[in-house]
């Protein structure tokens, strides 16, 4: 199952597991982040529909962090709508009427020990459904998530990365809960980057999937360039779900965190103890990424 908030980035992920035979994906749940829950439900909506497969079940998940306010969208970063002005076709089917949360436990509960939860989103949903349901846990495999800025500084202020300063109560719960759980955060998703000529190739391969990203990655390019000062562009969603499919091309070190909950400028940071025993763990944070299969995989797939 795949938590997001699309989002350009979050897009491409999406695309590249609907494009990975290895990978069922059972259902897409949506909750706010990159932009208001209705956007971010539509956008799902229309990508599986981009993609034929309008058949995966969409559960419309949390509008608000849990304990706040949302505090609202940046359209600088990924657009109006937030896929960077790329067009798309129209939804061809309705969320579920379940919410989100909801939907992942009954999904977990149908296949326990199965079920592979990657949320590349603020952490509210799977926070809910562990509300919810305490043996949520026990059913699902492992949690892949993209969120954190581990062993670096983060991306909304100097120590929060966006999907964890969103909703910290909620990314504190998730990493507290006894599952395994595998966190890609900054450390290794700004590795994990495309050039010009590898977002230019998508253009050329003239398939609806492609000619969408190819369409969209430029805002999102530009941004990183105007505002950041990087001239390769990070692809953080899609990185999680390059995990799940080869988790060899990844090296990871076993970590303790903590979230900071409070109201101050140290929101949403993480503090993190590396090198604890397998035993005292709470995680596993990825830190490296091997560059050239990465954008190979994405190169090959995303068509």
């Amino acid at each position: 199952m795949i938590d997001t908030d699309p989002g350009i980035d979050d897009a491409v992920a999406l695309l590249l597991a609907l494009r990975s035979p290895e990978l069922h994906v059972e259902a897409v749940t949506t909750v706010f982040g990159n932009h208001d829950i209705a956007t971010t439900t539509d956008n799902a909506l229309a990508l599986l529909a981009l993609a034929g497969r309008p058949d995966i079940p969409v559960g419309q998940g949390a509008a608000r962090p849990l304990a706040r306010p949302f505090l609202g969208h940046r359209e600088e970063v990924h657009g109006a709508r937030g896929l960077g002005g790329a067009p798309l076709p129209a939804p061809q089917s309705a969320p579920v009427t379940q919410p989100a949360h909801e939907l992942i436990i009954d999904r977990a509960r149908a296949h326990p020990g199965e079920l592979t939860l990657v949320a590349i989103a603020p952490l509210t949903n799977l926070a809910l459904a562990l509300q919810a349901e305490p043996r949520l846990p026990q059913w699902v495999a492992r949690v892949v998530l993209m969120g954190g800025a581990y062993t670096r500084p983060g991306n909304i202020t100097p120590l929060a990365e966006a999907n964890v300063y969103h909703d910290p109560e909620a990314a504190a719960q998730v990493f507290a809960a006894p599952w395994s759980v595998h966190a890609l955060g900054l450390d290794v998703t700004l590795q994990a980057t495309l050039e010009q000529a590898d977002i230019a190739r998508f253009g050329t391969r003239g398939t609806p999937v492609a000619d969408f990203v190819a369409a969209a990655l430029p805002f999102y390019q530009q941004f990183y360039r105007a505002r950041k000062g990087q001239p390769a562009t990070p692809m953080h969603d899609p990185a999680a779900i390059a995990y799940t499919l080869d988790q060899s091309l990844f090296q990871m070190r076993l970590a303790r965190v903590t979230v900071d909950q409070s109201d101050g400028p140290r929101r949403g940071h993480i503090q993190t103890t590396l090198e604890v025993a397998p035993d005292d763990a709470h995680l596993h944070i990825v830190t490296h990424i091997d560059l050239p299969k990465f954008r190979a995989l994405l190169a090959e797939r995303v068509q």
